[in-house]
């Protein structure tokens, strides 16, 4: 049996639990997008169709994401697939670097162009930073919202102090904050220790965690072949938690994932991202990226394995003692 589609928020569209980030999506068309690896066109286009067909009904995608290369490729894939714009959802981010809360509203146009005009379901301020407030961010967005220019109004890596900025803003007219989205994996969960866990749940706010298979080191893959992430573009191969010593580290914690794998005849990552969407109750939404349209076939198929109570109790306790 799947994991059924959850509410976003409190007023929000109901959303299946994974969702498919499209930061792969950029086409390498500027620093951002040169991170990954480039993704053709075809590929992408497997992406999204095996990611409908297995129940995924969301993507999330960011204006930095190759200065709106991922909105278009997205965009452009979902019109070949011919889905009507109420049968699948697009979370989008304004990028706050250098700029003030007027460009919410400038950009917004360039926003929906760059989406063949599909609505945005949900609107999130990218990062903590701009030259505006919180509260004057709110206030952009909710204009966006009357108007009708967007669906829910979301932040992503905002702090606690931050967040609850943005919900009393909103919450003062009588809109609710639908979500954080948040690093957040079972090797990094720092937000549920430093009361963002708390707060979302108490306040009707959900978690969307991105690189919830910290950009492939909970597959497995690197642990099998540690000279693999040399072979990959980016950052990922100078990062600390790919070298050696972490990697023998997390061993304990991969082979319990490996064995619970076994048991549903699934891969590790389904298993990470069961874990993800079930520890928690309804509270959090994962979105890993898709490279390659086996990725994407892998995570709808998270969508049906569902650990026992227990199982989700122990792969917990395994992962903190090795967080980063």
């Amino acid at each position: 049996m799947n994991h059924e589609n959850r509410k976003l928020g409190k007023e929000g569209p109901m959303l299946s639990p994974i969702g498919i980030g499209c930061w792969q999506f950029s086409r390498g068309a500027n620093a951002v997008g040169r991170y990954w690896d480039d993704v053709e066109s075809e590929d992408m286009q497997a992406i999204v169709r095996s990611s409908l067909a297995g129940g995924i009904n969301w993507f999330d995608t960011a204006e930095v994401y190759g200065n709106g290369a991922s909105e278009r490729a997205l965009a452009d894939a979902l019109d070949q697939e011919e889905t009507g714009l109420d049968e699948v959802y697009i979370a989008d981010k304004w990028w706050p670097g250098g700029r003030t809360s007027r460009s919410i509203e400038k950009t917004i146009a360039a926003r929906r162009d760059a989406l063949n005009q599909r609505p945005i379901a949900l609107y999130q301020i990218h990062q903590p930073f701009s030259f505006s407030s919180v509260r004057k961010e709110m206030e952009a967005m909710l204009a966006l919202k009357r108007r009708g220019e967007i669906g829910e109004i979301g932040v992503s890596n905002f702090t606690e102090k931050r967040m609850l900025e943005a919900y009393k803003t909103l919450h003062a007219e009588g809109v609710p904050l639908a979500s954080n989205q948040i690093k957040y994996s079972l090797l990094d969960r720092k937000a549920e220790i430093n009361g963002l866990f708390d707060t979302c749940r108490e306040l009707g706010i959900s978690i969307i965690a991105y690189s919830p298979l910290e950009q492939g080191l909970l597959t497995g893959k690197y642990h099998q072949d540690p000279e693999a992430i040399k072979k990959k573009r980016g950052p990922r191969k100078w990062m600390g938690r790919f070298r050696r010593g972490y990697l023998e580290k997390t061993g304990p914690l991969m082979k319990l994932l490996e064995e619970t794998a076994a048991k549903y005849e699934a891969t590790v990552s389904q298993v990470v991202l069961s874990w993800m969407i079930q520890y928690h109750g309804d509270l959090v939404f994962a979105i890993p990226g898709a490279s390659s349209e086996k990725h994407a076939i892998e995570h709808a198929g998270a969508l049906s394995v569902r650990l026992t109570d227990d199982e989700a109790e122990q792969i917990s306790n395994a992962s903190w003692d090795v967080q980063l």
